[in-house]
């Protein structure tokens, strides 16, 4: 799914999918702009789906979203979807202005102040699981792979104006620029990465080319032979004639991103799940927003594999539904980042919520 503008007009509703984002050095706030929406002619009331947030759970929303509409026409639904990063995605969504936020990360305790400050109830759906890659120009013919210890290094604040240049992280690397991009502090994945990698949320170099728009990364890192960054497995998977991804070591070997690393629990500590979260007035006020919540639990699993995630186990998809229909909101990870969650974890966790 390629992240750029465009809009799918269907007979009884409308899919408006905008993305705003521009690339950006030594900096990471990028503001999107909402495409201008089409009207539906029929005359008949259109409930109206604002969904924001993570970059990386875009593909998934964005291609449910265009199954629904060519599915459910009966529901007369428009349904907008827009990035500005998971935590961009979380101020819109606590605030009350959007339905779903998508996230690459659980929502953290300020998020969940924020809402209950404006009595917004929420539900949390786990959707599908992401391999956190670290990838690099295809061209690159020196690096095969890298340590957690080496990644820090590079990430790490006092890095910042120091660490620039390839034989700085590994000797036998060449003596060449080293020239970085990564998530946007807007982004979800800025938040995990650096508390993955750097041991502190947040605590990054700044001086990178930063977006919370991944294709943005895709293209500075494919136009780049001194470039390495960091991005959601999707857009590592739809773009492998463009890039190289480097095996991760963080102790036990060096292991590839891939579904099956993930589902095996061996790419640690870059797996991690990814999630929907639904306004619960919005879903009882808004039938639509609820047959469409219940449409994107029933095809998460086979969408998640068709942009390149890990799909969760059925088991998972069905504690999501349950919970649903019953009416359980908040959520299971008490506002706190979660490091090397495997699926079972994440199941647990669940199963006791």
């Amino acid at each position: 799914m390629k992240a750029t503008a465009n809009k799918l007009a269907l007979a009884l509703g409308v899919l408006v999918v905008s993305t705003s984002c521009a690339t950006s050095s030594n900096t990471s706030s990028d503001t999107l702009q909402p495409a201008n929406v089409t009207q539906v002619s029929d005359s008949t009331k259109v409930t109206q789906i604002q969904i924001d947030g993570s970059s990386t759970v875009y593909p998934i929303t964005v291609a449910i979203a265009e199954a629904f509409q060519q599915k459910k026409q009966q529901n007369k639904a428009q349904i907008t979807v827009n990035f500005s990063g998971t935590s961009g995605g979380f101020e819109k969504f606590c605030a009350g202005e959007t339905d779903i936020s998508n996230a690459s990360r659980p929502i953290l305790q300020p998020e969940m102040v924020a809402c209950d400050k404006n009595g917004v109830r929420y539900f949390e759906f786990p959707v599908a699981y992401d391999a956190l890659t670290v990838a690099v120009h295809p061209q690159n013919d020196w690096a095969k792979d890298i340590t957690i210890a080496e990644l820090k290094k590079i990430w790490e604040p006092a890095a910042e104006g120091k660490i620039t240049r390839w034989n700085q992280v590994r000797a036998s690397w060449p003596n060449r620029p080293l020239n970085l991009y990564g998530a946007g502090e807007q982004s979800g994945t800025f938040d995990y990465f650096t508390e993955a990698i750097v041991g502190k949320a947040r605590a990054s170099r700044k001086d990178y080319t930063a977006s919370e728009d991944d294709e943005t990364l895709v293209a500075g890192i494919n136009n780049d032979p001194n470039a390495l960054g960091y991005f959601g497995y999707a857009y590592y998977e739809q773009n492998q004639d463009k890039l190289k991804a480097l095996a991760v070591d963080s102790g036990k070997g060096a292991v590839l991103p891939s579904r099956e690393t993930v589902e095996k629990s061996q790419y640690q500590p870059l797996s991690r799940p990814l999630f929907i979260y639904a306004n619960f007035e919005s879903a009882q006020k808004k039938p639509a927003l609820k047959d469409f919540v219940e449409f994107y639990l029933k095809n998460a699993p086979q969408t998640a594999i068709s942009v390149g995630y890990a799909p969760l186990p059925d088991e998972a998809y069905n504690i999501d539904y349950v919970n649903f229909n019953k009416g359980k909101v908040g959520t299971v990870f008490e506002g706190e980042a979660q490091l090397n969650l495997t699926i079972g974890e994440l199941l647990r966790k669940q199963a006791k919520f």
